[in-house]
């Protein structure tokens, strides 16, 4: 996965991240996939709820083109 930095992270628009409080960053496919690997991780251990999970799944989806 690529990495940003506070300041790219920072400077990016928050319709950027695939859910609310600018948490999940998916500017870019590297990123997209990483979101889906996460949340996918965090829905089984229950961090994550089902409609927080699909919102994910959708937004990143958007970005890989699928």
């Amino acid at each position: 996965m690529s990495k940003l930095s506070k300041a790219e992270r920072d400077a990016l628009p928050d319709d950027a991240f695939a859910l609310p409080g600018r948490r999940y960053p998916i500017p870019d496919a590297s990123h997209a996939r990483d979101a889906l690997a996460r949340a996918s991780e965090f829905h089984r251990r229950g961090e994550l709820s089902d409609e927080e999970y699909e919102t994910v799944v959708h937004r990143a989806r958007a970005v890989l083109g699928e």
